[in-house]
């Protein structure tokens, strides 16, 4: 039985799609999710999306989400597509940093 004062946690898989790559966009996530002490990942995709994924508490899990919206000055997001199916990191999937993956 867990505490009830005790955060949720969660894991959110997304893809971001716009003009992405080139603006500094993963470099912005790792900041961002550093800042608010997620653990994950994130990527550029051949087809010139972003793909992340953002570990921590649910409230700020999704407040990260919501600032793909935004993204770093340079910019211009059309989606913040949230990837189906129930990803459960382990601590073998993330270390204590958020990191940049190479690219797919």
């Amino acid at each position: 039985m867990s505490n009830i004062d005790e955060p949720q946690m969660m894991a959110l898989h997304v893809r971001i799609r716009g003009e992405v790559q080139g603006v500094f966009f993963r470099r912005w996530i790792q900041e961002e999710a550093t800042k608010r002490g997620l653990r994950g990942w994130v990527r550029n995709r051949a087809d010139g999306s972003v793909e992340a994924v953002f570990s921590g508490e649910m409230s700020v899990v999704r407040a990260m989400a919501k600032a793909c919206y935004q993204g770093p000055p340079k910019a211009a997001v059309r989606q913040v597509i949230q990837i189906p199916g129930e990803f459960r990191p382990t601590d073998d999937d993330f270390g204590d940093a958020f990191k940049i993956l190479p690219s797919l």
